[in-house]
C-alpha cells in the first residue's frame, strides 16, 4: 500500500491528474474556469495522489508506523479492506458535507482520511500503548489519537483552510464502525463500550452504543489553494 501511494502520489501533480483522478465536486468550476469533473472512481483514487513530497511523506510514515502492526494482526487482505473503506467514507463526507458547511468547491487529494482510519484502529486495539511525542514524550495512544480526533471536530469549520477536516473524522469514523461491529475483532475499547453481552450474544449486531455512558472510561487492558489537502 505504502509502494502505491508513493508511485502514483509521486507523479507529477498534472492538471489532468487532478481532472479524472483528485476527488472532484460534484459541482462548481475549477480555478481554469472548467466545470469540475466528478467521478466516481475518484472515491478510491484521490487518496493516492499528494501535493507535495512532505504531504506523502508524512501520510506514509503514520501509515508504516501504525498500520504495520494492525496488518500483522489482521492479515494484509483485512488490512488492505479496512483502509480502503476508511478512505472512501472519508471521500464520501467530504464530497457530501463540504456544501453544506458552506465550504468552498475545491479538489480533495490525499490519503490522511484512511490514515485517520488506522489511528481509530491502533487506539481501540492497543489504548494503552505509549507513543513518544517527538521521540522524548509518551503518550498513551487512546490519549492522543482522541485529542487528534477531538482536534478535527472543532477545525471543521476553520475559515481559510486548505485541510480536508471532514474527510478525516470520515475515515476516524468509518473505521470505528467497522470495528464496532465486526465481531472478528477484539478490541479493550470495544469491550468496554459495548459490555459482555455482545460477546455471549455472539451477534455481530447488538447494539454498539447501549453501554456508551458508563463504560466510556478505558482501563489497561492491555497529521495549493485549490485543494484540500486529505
Amino acid at each position: 500500500m505504502i509502494l502505491a501511494e508513493v508511485v502514483i502520489g509521486g507523479l507529477p501533480g498534472w492538471y489532468i491528474l487532478n481532472r479524472w483522478f483528485a476527488l472532484n465536486p460534484i459541482s462548481g468550476v475549477d480555478p481554469a474556469g472548467q466545470a469540475f469533473n466528478f467521478q466516481v472512481w475518484q472515491l478510491l483514487t484521490y487518496m493516492f495522489m499528494h501535493g507535495s513530497f512532505s504531504h506523502i511523506l508524512f501520510n506514509m510514515f503514520a501509515l508504516w508506523m501504525f498500520g504495520m502492526e494492525i496488518e500483522n494482526l489482521w492479515g494484509t487482505k483485512k488490512f488492505l479492506t479496512y483502509y480502503l473503506i476508511a478512505g472512501f467514507a472519508a471521500g464520501l463526507l467530504q464530497l457530501f458535507f463540504t456544501p453544506l458547511l458552506g465550504g468552498s468547491a475545491a479538489v480533495t487529494i490525499g490519503a490522511s482520511g484512511a490514515v485517520y482510519g488506522v489511528l481509530i484502529a491502533f487506539g481501540m486495539l492497543f489504548p494503552d500503548r505509549k507513543i513518544y511525542l517527538y521521540f522524548l514524550i509518551p503518550v498513551r495512544a487512546k490519549y492522543l489519537i482522541g485529542f487528534l480526533v477531538i482536534l478535527e471536530f472543532l477545525l471543521v469549520d476553520s475559515a481559510g483552510s486548505n485541510v480536508a477536516h471532514l474527510a478525516h473524522l470520515g475515515g476516524a469514523l468509518a473505521g470505528f464502525l467497522f470495528i464496532m461491529f465486526d465481531k472478528s475483532i477484539d478490541s479493550p475499547v470495544k469491550r468496554k463500550l459495548m459490555g459482555s453481552r455482545y460477546y455471549s450474544s455472539g451477534s455481530s449486531f447488538t447494539n454498539p452504543f447501549k453501554n456508551i455512558g458508563k463504560n466510556f472510561n478505558i482501563g489497561k487492558d492491555n497529521v495549493e489553494d485549490a485543494k484540500f489537502y486529505d
